[in-house]
């Protein structure tokens, strides 16, 4: 019998890797010393030459990162009157900007403290830019409680200035955010405190949240804060100079315009 040490090379055994033996259909037609021959040519050179590991390693990152983006901007499209202009989002800055900041965000999310000072950055920075803010309370029961007093501040300030007043001062204060915590914002920030409590109790605090959970979860966000920055999904805290490129890519297809 013909022997397949004689016949493979190299390469050839780096392809047999990738390609001939995941394919059940063709490893059928060897016998078993065949397969058994090619699986020790393989394993005999990936040993001789484990860095073709770290290349295909890094060529599977390469091309999962590329759908991954693929099905976000799928998924930007498919919510785009959502995510840029429902009512239920606090708009702020520029609302006739160029380009569309979205953070989804937690009270309780210490990296969403940092973000908080990259976006008012932004925002003073750039006057082209519009911001729009969605709670995402997704680390716990207080951060559903002060996302609740969120959308009840929303609620009573169209305008989104005083939202923002109160946005800074539990989102940059101390402790574990609850209700009683954002109410003592809101009251600080000048809110009119019994018509907060009635909306709080009204339906559109729960609808406000399911619709950004729903929009998360479309978009596969996973944790906070995430951006969406032109057609562009984000996630994670990626600081004021990756957010600027971001929003450059968006506005003239180049991190710097």
């Amino acid at each position: 019998m013909l022997s397949l040490r004689n016949l493979v090379n190299p390469l050839a055994a780096a392809a047999l890797a990738l390609c001939i033996i995941p394919a059940t259909v063709h490893a059928q037609s060897f016998s078993d010393a065949q397969r058994g021959e090619i699986e020790g040519i393989i394993k005999s050179y990936l040993l001789s030459h484990p860095e073709i590991l770290e290349e295909v390693s890094a060529e599977l990152s390469k091309r999962q990162a590329a759908a991954e983006a693929e099905k976000h901007q799928v998924a930007v499209k498919k919510n785009a009157e959502t995510i840029f202009n429902s009512p239920r989002g606090v708009m702020v800055g520029n609302r006739d900007g160029d380009v569309t900041f979205v953070e989804f965000f937690d009270y309780n999310c210490g990296y969403c403290k940092h973000a908080m000072n990259d976006m008012l950055s932004l925002m003073k920075s750039d006057s082209k830019l519009k911001v729009v803010l969605k709670e995402f309370p997704v680390l716990g029961p207080g951060s559903v409680e002060a996302a609740q007093v969120a959308v009840a501040v929303r609620m009573q300030d169209p305008t989104g200035k005083k939202y923002l007043d109160f946005h800074q001062k539990l989102l940059g204060g101390r402790g574990q955010a609850d209700k009683a915590r954002a109410l003592a914002a809101a009251k600080d920030a000048g809110l009119d405190m019994a018509r907060l409590e009635k909306d709080m109790a009204s339906p559109e605090v729960r609808a406000t949240l399911e619709e950004n959970f729903k929009l998360a979860e479309d978009m596969g966000l996973n944790g906070t804060p995430s951006y969406v920055i032109g057609n562009q999904v984000v996630v994670g805290a990626i600081g004021l100079d990756g957010l600027s490129k971001k929003i450059g890519e968006a506005r003239c297809g180049k991190a710097s315009c």
